[in-house]
């Protein structure tokens, strides 16, 4: 990554393993090829099927074939049975891997803020804090997971001015990207309450999974947004399963 006179920072970025516990050995290679391929490696939730903790030590395992800097936001499914604590710690064992929760992380010279997102619907049919309380819990959680995003890019530039920045979540910052689900689902994909904090922080790029059957890019003001999903990867015939971004520096 900081090789003499290199100006590029090759960006590896994947979401939604599901890892189960029939999965031993499944990414090693996949791992080994990134390790080769790139600088950095971006995870995008949905690290585990089930949020169990046997299934985050397979992938643990597979991970050990990286010794590149990872970084990685929990999904929906990561939480499933309110095990994300333990999660995060095992995955922590791998000595180069940071998992990201409202926090930034500064590598290579670029700035790298996370968190997971949360869903609330996008554009003109974004949902409002109105009605009932549990209908105001969901967008507050929403704008809760937008306001770390927030937070996060702005002590990076607070650390670093005129930094690159790249963003990392699980769920959508805008719609385009999830195209091709059901619209129905829409308001459980994402929020653009998300997209507002990128824009303004003028980030470069957002990696994102959770939508398996969206489309791999789309755009938002100035920043590229990509929905690195497994199965979006692989629709785009995107083989062993990574999307590798270069970013001039």
């Amino acid at each position: 990554m900081d090789t003499p006179g290199s100006n590029i920072m090759r960006i590896a970025a994947l979401g939604d393993l599901h890892t189960s516990e029939t999965d031993a050995g499944k990414y090693t290679s996949l791992f080994s090829d990134i390790n080769r391929q790139a600088d950095i490696l971006l995870l995008a939730g949905d690290l585990t099927h089930t949020g169990d903790e046997q299934e985050a030590s397979i992938l643990l395992d597979s991970l050990r074939h990286c010794s590149l800097p990872v970084l990685c936001v929990l999904g929906n499914h990561d939480y499933e049975k309110g095990r994300e604590k333990a999660i995060r710690q095992i995955l922590l064992q791998h000595g180069s891997l940071h998992i990201l929760d409202g926090e930034g992380i500064i590598i290579g010279g670029v700035g790298f803020a996370g968190t997971k997102g949360f869903g609330g619907g996008f554009d003109n049919y974004m949902l409002a804090m109105f009605g009932e309380k549990e209908m105001k819990d969901f967008v507050e959680a929403a704008v809760a997971e937008a306001l770390k995003m927030e937070r996060a890019l702005a002590r990076l530039d607070k650390e670093h001015m005129n930094l690159k920045k790249i963003a990392l979540m699980h769920y959508a910052p805008c719609s385009q990207t999830v195209r091709g689900e059901p619209e129905a689902i829409y308001p459980f994909l994402g929020s653009s309450r998300l997209a507002e904090p990128l824009i303004r922080q003028k980030v470069e790029a957002a990696f994102h999974g959770h939508a398996h059957s969206g489309l791999l890019e789309g755009k938002v003001a100035h920043v590229r947004v990509f929905n690195v999903a497994q199965p979006v990867l692989k629709s785009a015939g995107m083989e062993p399963g990574y999307f590798l971004y270069e970013l001039h520096i």
